[in-house]
């Protein structure tokens, strides 16, 4: 293993370039290992995660080694107590690896030099000085919580036209987003978490001059009590979706989450979204719902290069009548359907059972798949042919809802024996992963029955919301099974709603 060609020991280190814990072994095991390590680490030496004290001081102590002796005794004149290595050589020339910018990591690290805010900022200039020196060229930023005004210093012009990926929030200046669209016109991913009720026009400049925008996130984090002013020119969310709307052709992952849109802009987003019609991957969420009429506008919605599709929002039956649209319209690549499931009496059957034949008459290549049904005949059926049909299911949620009626827990124990009856003849051999929720309770014997059956296909995980698992009966008999390798594992968790719906 330790006399792997290079090349291969480079692809195999580049798996594990956000695992930093993994690389560190790596650099152990000896010089040719630990020569192919250190590039794939250093290319983003700032993705450790949590508050690691002895990383960051492994860091300070290697940036600070770079710094001009001048500045240097700037630092020890504030009684900043620099380490031993800053006077020996390196083994590496690490900053040329580095690829990327955190500034909330470099605030962290710059913070074990001194604890006054003037001393902070002035080392993280320093900082800044010497990574647009040092680096080739700069691929990924993150801008949160940002001060200094980087696109000034020096030879940063010539590093920032590589940036391919920026990580930034709206209460950021305007004045740093025009900086930027001077020379950023190339990224591929922007992750944007919006804190602010006003606009940003630096931003929306920003996102105007992109030449092969690719990956687009939009996140409110607002407060609840925010008022957005009905003057339209005043408003944060317009300029963005009119700016996004010139990158539609380009866009093939498009994730935004509003916390709540004004008539205009409901009016506004269904539109936008008919022109991105290379989209790969759609997320809507967050605390908005479309009336009949922008909902017939999005039903129009046609993406046939779609593979993942989640949907977030809280309006629960215009949800399910959407993504059937937009499966019918073309669900020939999907393989990811993810919503949150709400239930809604009104004409729930016919939505739920609508989607469920969608799914089967246009996915093919379905793997992950949330579903909710109410417990009838039909719709049990309808299901088994879905399972029968969707041979590449890997991943299913599946939420039973009797709407408008209250279950016994005898009608509760029946509906959970017609599921488990009904994966037991028609699961697909795929199948790894089932998430229960809902109105349906598996009993000891039909437990253990189901159990006894899937033995022999691929190990099972397992998750639930209901307690009655958490008994010593239902455990000692999962603990069984899990022993014996049919149950790879079985978890009780409680998520915001009652349903882990995510990825």
């Amino acid at each position: 293993m330790s006399k792997l060609n290079k090349d291969i020991l480079y692809l195999i280190f580049e798996e594990f370039q956000d695992d930093l814990k993994s690389l560190f072994s790596c650099l152990m095991v000896n010089k040719s290992w630990c020569k192919t390590a250190v590039p794939v680490l250093w290319r983003n030496p700032w993705s450790y995660k949590g508050n690691n004290y002895r990383i960051k001081s492994s860091l300070f102590t290697i940036i600070v080694y770079y710094l001009f002796d001048s500045i240097k005794e700037f630092i020890t004149s504030k009684v900043i107590q620099l380490p031993s290595i800053s006077n020996k050589s390196l083994s590496f020339d690490y900053l040329s690896y580095c690829r990327s910018i955190n500034v909330i990591t470099i605030n962290r690290i710059t913070s074990i030099g001194s604890t006054s805010a003037y001393d902070q900022f002035f080392i993280q200039e320093e900082f800044y000085l010497l990574l647009m020196r040092k680096c080739p060229e700069l691929r990924y930023l993150d801008m949160r919580s940002i001060k200094h005004q980087l696109f000034y210093f020096p030879e940063a012009k010539a590093r920032f036209e590589s940036l391919c990926e920026l990580k930034c929030d709206t209460s950021i200046d305007s004045s740093y987003f025009y900086g930027l669209s001077r020379c950023c016109k190339n990224i591929q991913v922007l992750i944007i978490t919006n804190k602010v009720i006003i606009p940003n026009h630096g931003l929306v400049k920003l996102i105007e001059v992109q030449e092969n925008l690719k990956h687009f996130e939009w996140n409110d984090d607002l407060f609840e009590d925010y008022i957005i002013d009905d003057d339209e020119e005043d408003d944060p969310y317009v300029g963005i979706l009119l700016a996004l709307e010139k990158n539609a052709e380009n866009i093939n992952c498009l994730k935004v989450s509003f916390q709540e849109l004004d008539d205009y802009q409901h009016l506004l987003f269904p539109n936008i979204l008919l022109k991105f019609y290379n989209l790969k991957e759609l997320v809507i969420g967050g605390d908005i719902s479309f009336n009949n009429d922008q909902l017939n506008k999005l039903k129009m919605v046609v993406y046939k290069k779609l593979e993942i599709i989640k949907i977030d929002y809280n309006e629960s039956i215009n949800k399910l009548d959407f993504i059937s649209s937009i499966v019918e319209n073309g669900g020939e690549c999907l393989k990811k359907i993810l919503f949150k499931p709400n239930y809604d009496a009104r004409e729930f059957n016919d939505y739920s059972l609508n989607f469920i034949r969608k799914i089967y008459q246009n996915c093919p290549l379905i793997e992950y798949l949330s579903i909710s049904f109410s417990p009838t005949t039909e719709q049990f059926s309808e299901f088994e042919k879905l399972l029968k049909i969707c041979k590449n299911l890997k991943s299913l949620l599946i939420v039973i809802h009797n709407s408008g009626k209250v279950e016994t827990q005898r009608k509760f124990l029946k509906n959970g024996d017609n599921l488990l009856k009904l994966l037991i003849r028609s699961a697909p051999t795929n199948l790894r992963e089932i998430r229960f929720y809902d109105d349906f309770k598996f009993s000891l014997p039909n437990l253990e029955t189901f159990f006894k059956n899937w033995s022999g296909r691929p190990a099972l995980s397992l998750t639930t919301n209901d307690p009655i698992y958490e008994g010593i009966q239902y455990k000692e008999l999962i603990n069984k099974y899990k022993s014996s390798g049919v149950i790879k594992d079985f978890k009780y968790v409680v998520f915001r709603g009652g349903v882990d719906y995510r990825l």
